[in-house]
């Protein structure tokens, strides 16, 4: 996000102490986090390669937040917007990382480490202090970067406008007689023209394939008669994007008309189930029993909804047993779809923030059946 994000050493530093408290309230040492998202998140710094050489930033009560970076990526660490927040100690060549690390640290604590630290630093931090512990940050945070506020809303929506976007210029394109990977790359393409820096994926699936919630895209050539799930999303300024319509080349037929209403009614339920303090399984039920009455509940396959911000997909999740309520300001996708194997699939998905009284779409193109050349 270094160069495109509108957040100020402030805003960083009030999130690195919104997570000393939150490590604290769990029974936490502190935090190790690695590069990857939590590290843009709390400081916006992003090194150009991640390599063995060990950078993390150390979080501990009463303790200021301590970036510990080799010497030669210091003068990036130093730009980054984050930075006057916080001590930067390098170390050099030769030098054991592990001991400058250590020296900032309890040495009976436990401790909350990125869900993507390697094995090898997570290995050189309990041979230098064996009589610590450590917990993934997922399990012990995580609803950690779960609430958005203002601004980041904001990039969420801007990033959803331009998916939309993307879809209403690839809905106008030829499907019959390319192949899915045409039509991922054109999507590809479109995201980045609409101002995505980062293309997660893009999934175009097409008849039988579209049975598949993950097929991505393949060689097969898209026919008339074919329903095609597209489903699409990166990062733009930094946050992240996520939609899926589900078109049609040429006119549907009876049967797969109704299952497109079906998921598109489940979609609505799960829309309609978004309200502060509602369970996020809440939304998963109310998505599934509309596809379950229809005689469909056996061929939805998933959850309802990931969460998103820094990255495409985080907690919170809406999925059976997910008993955490709903605040303002979480950001999550509601996307039921039906999938009959050989055959074909349906998926429609909107990225949805939880308001003070429900819930706001943050894709708004139209969810009933598109048609297709």
């Amino acid at each position: 996000m270094t160069g495109t994000t509108p957040f100020t050493a402030a805003d960083y530093r009030a999130r690195m102490e919104r997570a000393v408290r939150s490590a604290a309230d769990a029974g936490l040492a502190g935090l190790l986090v690695a590069p990857g998202p939590d590290l843009v998140w709390l400081t916006g710094y992003a090194p150009t390669a991640v390599t063995e050489r060990l950078t993390v930033l150390v979080l501990a009560p009463g303790r200021d937040p301590v970036l510990v970076v080799p010497t030669l990526e210091a003068p990036d660490a130093e730009q980054a917007p984050g930075a006057p927040a916080l001590t930067l100690r390098d170390w050099t060549d030769g030098a054991d990382p592990y001991a400058v690390t250590a020296a900032l640290l309890d040495d009976r604590g436990r401790f909350g480490i990125s869900d993507n630290a390697w094995s090898m630093h997570l290995l050189g931090l309990q041979r230098t202090l064996p009589g610590t512990s450590y917990a993934a940050l997922t399990d012990a945070l995580p609803m950690l970067r779960a609430v958005k506020d203002q601004a980041e809303l904001d990039l969420l929506a801007a990033a959803g406008a331009a998916a939309d976007q993307a879809f209403e210029e690839i809905r106008k394109l030829p499907f019959a007689g390319r192949r899915e990977s045409d039509v991922g790359r054109d999507l590809a393409g479109l995201l980045r023209r609409f101002g995505h820096e980062q293309v997660d994926f893009t999934i175009v699936g097409s008849g039988p394939n579209g049975a598949n919630p993950h097929h991505e895209v393949g060689d097969r050539v898209i026919r008339p008669g074919d329903m095609v799930v597209l489903d699409f999303g990166g990062l733009k300024d930094g946050y992240g994007s996520d939609t899926t319509r589900t078109v049609h080349v040429g006119e549907p037929t009876e049967e797969e008309r109704r299952v497109h209403d079906v998921v598109r009614a489940a979609q609505e339920a799960g829309y309609q189930a978004v309200r502060p303090g509602a369970a996020c399984q809440d939304v998963d039920r109310a998505a599934r029993a509309v596809i379950t009455d229809a005689g469909y509940g056996a061929y939805f396959i998933h959850r309802t909804g990931h969460g998103i911000g820094v990255t495409t997909h985080e907690p919170p999740y809406m999925i059976e047993g997910e008993e955490r309520p709903l605040v303002p300001g979480m950001c999550f996708s509601v996307e039921p779809g039906i999938y009959l194997p050989g055959r074909f699939g349906v998926r429609i998905e909107d990225i949805v923030t939880v308001t003070e009284d429900g819930g706001r779409r943050l894709n708004n193109t139209t969810r009933e059946m598109v048609t297709v050349d």
